[in-house]
């Protein structure tokens, strides 16, 4: 057994203790929220966030950061956006021995720079690994059937984690290709928006699946531009979490693009959840990363439009859907 903790008590990091508790780990999950804190500790469910789901009793929640960092293994689960600033304040505790799996799918919307990449600054001594893949949370923490990629540079820490987490109902396969697992993860966001706005729209499911298709040719020629491998990107971080994310409103960023597609504005939606839509966050910095590259991502380009230039839902739809006839290619 190893001593896990987990870094963010959101429905995600929730769930990820419980999978790690349930494989017989000792679990402590930090969290912000008083509130989140007391009902783990005294009603084993996180009411806030996950409400409904019993979770395991060797999971122990504290708002201390210097205790939950005594760990053999962080699981750091805080929204992307919030990565660098929680890592920063672990500092002071954390051993340079103590891996970090990074379970945030985001790219930081002030540099530019994928998770790993903001983790590497902040902490350049720990080992990084990543957790990716097709996953709602309730479903993984009730017990239901899940397959993730665990990628690392080092395959050994990789294989440490899916030894500790995994499970016949948790299936976790190993990669050498980080970059590829957090790009997939991180694009797929802001094509779930795009396509939740078909749903919202009532254009139907051709549209939705021409979408997804389309988008995956986008996610595919801006992953192999910063390194990524084809293959990554084509498994279960990739085209399997794109499948998932954009074919059920339990997807806060699907949702989020119904909202938008229904005629909601922006702030409406933000103001009305306690959840955060990373694709909302990701997607501007994405657009401009792809047009420094020389990228061509049109669905990516026209989210962003939507959510942070004041395009029309309607004008975008209609700009994409009179783009040239082309040949088919990724």
């Amino acid at each position: 057994m190893s001593k896990i903790s987990v870094i963010g008590g959101g429905a995600w990091g929730t769930a990820l203790a419980s999978v790690a508790a349930q494989s017989g780990n000792p679990v402590t999950l930090w969290a912000r929220e008083t509130e989140v804190v007391d009902t783990i500790n005294t009603a084993h469910e996180n009411s806030v966030f996950l409400k409904g789901v019993a979770l395991p009793q060797n999971i122990k929640a504290t708002s201390d950061l210097g205790q939950a960092v005594e760990s053999d293994m962080i699981l750091m689960v805080p929204p992307a956006q919030y990565l660098r600033g929680v890592l920063t304040d672990m500092l002071p505790y954390l051993s340079s021995e103590t891996p970090l799996i990074l379970c945030a799918k985001g790219i930081e919307q002030s540099t530019g720079l994928l998770m790993t990449d903001v983790a590497s600054e902040v902490a350049p001594d720990n080992k990084i690994a990543v957790l990716s893949g097709p996953t709602f949370a309730a479903e993984v923490a009730r017990g239901l059937p899940t397959a993730i990629t665990i990628a690392a540079e080092d395959v050994a820490l990789a294989e440490d984690v899916a030894k500790n987490m995994g499970s016949k109902s948790f299936r976790p396969y190993v990669s050498d290709d980080a970059v590829g697992a957090e790009i997939g993860g991180a694009v797929k966001n802001v094509l779930a928006i795009a396509c939740g706005i078909v749903e919202g729209r009532k254009l139907g499911e051709n549209a939705r699946a021409s979408l997804i298709t389309r988008g995956l040719a986008e996610m595919l020629r801006f992953g192999v531009a910063k390194g990524a491998r084809k293959e990554t990107l084509m498994g279960l971080s990739g085209l399997g979490d794109l499948i998932l994310t954009c074919s059920s409103l339990q997807s806060r960023n699907m949702s989020l693009g119904a909202a938008l597609g229904a005629g909601q504005t922006l702030d409406e939606i933000l103001a009305s959840r306690n959840t955060v839509s990373e694709g909302a966050f990701t997607a501007p910095i994405l657009a401009k990363l792809a047009e420094d590259m020389g990228v061509d991502m049109p669905i990516v380009r026209a989210v962003n439009g939507i959510l942070n230039k004041g395009l029309d839902v309607h004008q975008a739809m209609t700009e994409l859907l009179s783009r040239p006839f082309r040949k088919e290619a990724l």
